[in-house]
């Protein structure tokens, strides 16, 4: 799995999931997946989204995580890329584009921000503490 971080151990880590690594799980083995991640402070990327049951289990799970002292919950977005007959940044990326083709950003609530979010764009703000 791809993924991007700083030296020194003291950055922000974005683990990119193809959507052939989720093919095959149950969803609750991408919830858990998702969370495991999201719990070690990680910005985890799915090529492929989510479905709205599988969003609402994540949620769910999430609710019944949530420690104040070490686990705030997360913060979801997910647009949908527009089909178009050239691939997309991410699509070229990860080896596909597809005309149902979506992205979802997941993080640790209290690291992640987002800032702005339409059809073709998510900003976000990601503090390293």
């Amino acid at each position: 799995m791809p993924e991007a971080t700083t030296d020194g151990g003291d950055g922000v880590q974005i683990d990119l999931i193809s959507g052939q690594r989720m093919e095959g799980k149950t969803s609750m083995e991408k919830v858990r997946m998702i969370l495991d991640g999201v719990h070690e402070g990680n910005i985890v990327i799915l090529e492929e989204g989510l479905t709205p049951d599988e969003e609402s289990k994540l949620i769910e799970v999430t609710m019944t995580e949530i420690n104040p002292e070490e686990f705030n919950g997360i913060e979801i977005e997910t647009y949908p890329r527009p089909s178009s007959d050239s691939p997309s940044f991410f699509g070229r990326l990860m080896g596909k584009d597809g005309p149902d083709a979506k992205l979802t950003v997941i993080g640790p609530a209290d690291r992640i921000e987002t800032l702005h979010k339409d059809e073709t764009l998510i900003s976000a703000l990601v503090s390293r503490d």
